[in-house]
């Protein structure tokens, strides 16, 4: 496989790390090294194979990670990748607390990372769960036997706006929270909006 492309776009967004910068620099390096092309996407970089996703490189508080797009159909005979929280169904992360660790699984990552190329090559998707299989709140049921309009209006969203207000408004422990989340978001779904729009 070629060399990947630097994205000279993205150069500024590297030289203005302040955490994790060497292991952000260490990771761009193995992810070109495998030929991907450099994007940034998600206020991340992003690494792209044939126009799709393959591989983001992100940070947080306590490590940085390799996120795979489709990482759930990679094989994982190393055990290292990570389902962020049980709701996301695609991702999967490597994460790394120290450059040393990078440097130590070279060789893996990019055994991964060919991986995930080969997923894509061979058209391999995911099969999401489907809104059906989320258990909808009995607070958002009752407001739907309350207001058919509502009930109408959620069931015209995508499914993936749907399954963010079920998720949203199914987190709270108590009734109250519940309720109160469904509320506040009534107008938004009666006028097509997204939790996030």
């Amino acid at each position: 496989m070629t060399q990947g492309e630097r994205n000279s776009k993205i150069d500024p967004y590297f030289r203005k790390l302040k955490k994790w910068k060497e292991e952000f620099e260490l990771l761009r390096e193995i992810v070109l090294d495998c030929g991907l092309t450099e994007d940034f996407k998600w206020m991340h970089p992003c690494y792209t194979y044939d126009n799709k996703n393959i591989v983001l490189i992100h940070g947080f508080k306590d490590y940085c990670a390799l996120l795979f797009h489709k990482g759930a159909l990679i094989k994982d005979p190393h055990g290292i990748l990570i389902q962020q929280t049980e709701n996301v169904q695609a991702a999967r992360q490597i994460r790394f607390t120290h450059v040393q660790d990078i440097e130590e699984m070279e060789l893996i990552l990019k055994a991964y990372i060919h991986e995930a190329i080969e997923v894509e090559k061979a058209g391999l998707q995911i099969n999401y769960k489907k809104n059906t299989e989320y258990v909808i709140p009995e607070e958002l049921e009752n407001k739907f036997a309350q207001m058919p309009d509502l009930k109408t209006a959620f069931e015209a969203l995508t499914p993936g706006r749907q399954r963010a207000y079920i998720l949203h408004f199914s987190r709270p422990k108590q009734s109250k929270t519940r309720e109160s989340r469904i509320e506040k978001n009534i107008p938004h779904i009666l006028s097509g909006k997204g939790l996030n729009d």
